[in-house]
C-alpha cells in the first residue's frame, strides 16, 4: 500500500524531513532509489543527460560496493548522492541497533549529507539518531514504478497528475522497477520540459 501524493497534512507533522523543495524556480527533483544497478543506472544517466538533467540517487551501499564505476560516474556528471543504507532494511520492522548499522556500513562505503529510509518507513528513534549528520529525504510523489500491478501508462500519469514547483520525485533503478520505470520516465521528462520545468538535483550539501 502506498500513497501516489504525499497529503499536505502530514508534511507539517514531520517538519524536520523534506518532502519538497521550496524554489523560485520552475524544476523538479527526480530521485532515484536502490541502484546502482547495471545497464539500468546507465540507462537513466543517458536519459537525463538528453535533458541536461541533475537528479539524486539514493544508493543501496552494497550496490555502490559493487559497481563503483557506475556509481563514479553518476558523480562524475554532476548528480547528488543519497545514503539508502547498506541492504534495504524496512525501519520499522528492524531493530534500532541493525538499522543503524546498515546506515553506517554504507556510510563507509560512500559520502552524503542526506538520507531515504528504504520504503519510505522509519521510527522516532531512528530520526532522532539520524536527523543531526543527515538531512532525511521523503517525497512529494512516489511513482510507483515498483509496483508489478500497474502499467508505464499509471506511472506517467502518477507523476503528471501532480508534478509541481519543487517535487521532490521517487523512481526505482532497480531490475524489479526498470520494464515501468524506463519507459515512463522518458515520457516523464519530455511532457515537464514541454511545460518548462527544468530537472534538478539536490544540492551537494543540505541548506542549514
Amino acid at each position: 500500500m502506498y500513497i501516489v501524493k504525499t497529503p499536505n497534512l502530514i508534511q507539517p507533522l514531520v517538519s524536520h524531513l523534506m518532502w519538497c523543495v521550496h524554489t523560485f524556480d520552475k524544476e523538479i527533483f527526480l530521485t532515484f532509489d536502490d541502484g546502482p544497478t547495471p545497464e539500468i543506472t546507465e540507462q537513466v544517466l543517458d536519459i537525463l543527460k538528453q535533458y541536461n538533467a541533475k537528479a539524486t540517487f539514493f544508493c543501496l551501499g552494497k550496490n555502490v560496493a559493487a559497481h563503483p564505476q557506475i556509481f563514479n560516474r553518476l558523480v562524475s556528471e554532476g548528480h547528488t548522492v543519497g545514503n539508502h543504507t547498506y541492504d534495504h532494511p524496512n525501519g520499522r520492522k528492524t531493530n534500532h541497533y541493525t538499522y543503524l548499522k546498515s546506515v553506517i556500513k554504507a556510510e563507509e562505503v560512500f559520502q552524503t549529507n542526506y538520507f531515504r529510509p528504504p520504503y519510505g518507513q522509519i521510527t522516532r528513534g531512528q530520526i532522532a539518531a539520524l536527523k543531526n549528520k543527515y538531512q532525511i529525504v521523503m517525497w512529494d510523489i512516489i511513482t510507483g514504478d515498483f509496483d508489478p500491478t500497474i502499467t508505464e501508462d499509471k506511472v506517467v500519469k502518477n507523476v503528471l497528475d501532480y508534478a509541481r514547483r519543487g517535487s521532490i520525485v521517487v523512481f526505482h533503478d532497480s531490475v524489479k522497477a526498470a520494464p515501468r520505470m524506463i519507459p515512463a520516465l522518458k515520457i516523464v521528462m519530455q511532457e515537464l520540459h514541454s511545460k518548462g520545468y527544468a530537472f534538478s538535483a539536490l544540492p551537494s550539501k543540505p541548506k542549514n
